[in-house]
């Protein structure tokens, strides 16, 4: 069996296990799926309110200033409420300060200049999380803040939330059904349609089993350019070799982008 011929195989193999809370496979679901997202939304917030207008996944927001972020889900509804939801098996990857970052980004993103901050809709950061990090055995944790009057505590209400998902969580209820979902590797198990549908189009039909082993492969190139990236800011950190030497070690990389890596290191030094 030929070296390509054997990789296919083993993403087909790894194709049957993945689930919703593989926050690659469930960014390619939820990508179009405005049924998805919203029956997602409407059952951790408990509400039926909820009308998305726009989904972009895997979207960078840049800081200048500092660390950007790349949210999984991003999604706008009618009200224009802004939606980010994270799916994290790492529990050091669900930490509070990665919640806050993460909010702050969001609504640095939605508030434009000129624009009165009395109006920035309200924005949501949900964290889905693999294990029960805040070990509580409760399905859902929302973060509140609260201003203390005297001994009283009076909720903040600044339209900013964050929200934390057990997704161990099995209950018998809608957010038990969800959960079970997202860690469900079979599609005809599951109980929500607007999300077995798409997992059985990129599981089971032939157009979205090669999709799906298409942006597998995109995604094993795109791991092995991060890493030839990481190897070019090393060896040129060190100052050894001339960018045409560093191009004969890495020669996935051109000599403009060595170029480019080289001024992103000045930068940073």
């Amino acid at each position: 069996m030929s070296t390509t011929a054997q990789t296919h195989k083993q993403d087909l193999e790894r194709l049957k296990s993945l689930r919703y809370i593989d926050d690659d496979f469930m960014t390619v679901c939820l990508a179009d799926n405005y049924e998805g997202i919203e029956l997602v939304l409407r059952i951790i917030l408990g509400r039926e309110d909820i009308t998305i207008k726009t989904v972009r996944t895997q979207e960078l927001l840049k800081n200048l200033q500092g660390r950007s972020a790349i949210l999984d889900v991003h999604a706008i509804d009618s009200a224009k409420k802004e939606f980010d939801v994270e799916i994290q098996r790492s529990d050091a990857g669900a930490g509070a300060k990665r919640a806050r970052h993460n909010s702050s980004l969001l609504d640095a993103h939605i508030l434009k200049p000129g624009d009165d901050p009395e109006n920035i809709p309200d924005s949501y950061v949900i964290f889905i999380t693999e294990n029960d990090v805040m070990k509580g055995n409760q399905p859902i944790y929302p973060v509140e803040r609260y201003v203390i009057v005297g001994e009283n505590k009076v909720l903040f209400d600044d339209g900013s939330y964050i929200i934390y998902v057990n997704g161990k969580y099995r209950g018998n209820d809608e957010i038990g059904k969800l959960m079970h979902d997202f860690s469900c590797t079979n599609p005809d198990d599951m109980n929500y349609e607007a999300l077995a549908k798409k997992a059985r189009y990129y599981k089971q039909d032939k157009k979205g089993v090669a999709a799906m082993c298409k942006i597998m492969e995109d995604m094993r190139n795109e791991a092995a350019l991060d890493n030839a990236r990481e190897t070019a800011r090393r060896m040129i950190k060190k100052g050894k070799m001339s960018l045409e030497e560093i191009a004969d070690y890495v020669p996935v990389l051109s000599l403009d982008e060595l170029k480019q890596l080289e001024i992103e290191v000045m930068q940073m030094a």
